[in-house]
């Protein structure tokens, strides 16, 4: 499925517009990589567990919102967006939203 940020797609015609559809996923951050990338804030470098974590519940996020689409009869989604969202000091939603279209 064809997933962008943009409110059209250049040289296709928008058909019909099924409505916004979305996705969520939670990741806790376990204490182990909470320490790591505390030492990593202090000395320098990437915290690549949280980068992985994160990316992960990235792909899930997408993932449920073309699941969504899909649902809807969709081929498409238009203005698609991501957001990370602190829930707590342990965990963290990433959601991803847009709009559901079929192409002509």
């Amino acid at each position: 499925m064809l997933v962008v940020t943009t409110g059209s797609i250049e040289g296709r015609r928008i058909a019909q517009y099924h409505g916004i559809v979305t996705g969520t996923a939670i990741v806790g951050a376990n204490i182990l990589r909470d320490v790591f990338a505390k030492v990593r804030d202090v000395v320098g470098g990437r915290a690549g567990g949280y980068e992985s974590a994160l990316n992960k519940a990235r792909e899930a996020a997408m993932e449920n919102m073309v699941d969504a689409a899909k649902e809807l009869g969709a081929d498409a989604i238009i203005g698609a967006s991501v957001d990370c969202e602190p829930m707590s000091d342990t965990m963290l939603m990433v959601s991803c939203v847009g709009t559901a279209v079929k192409l002509g």
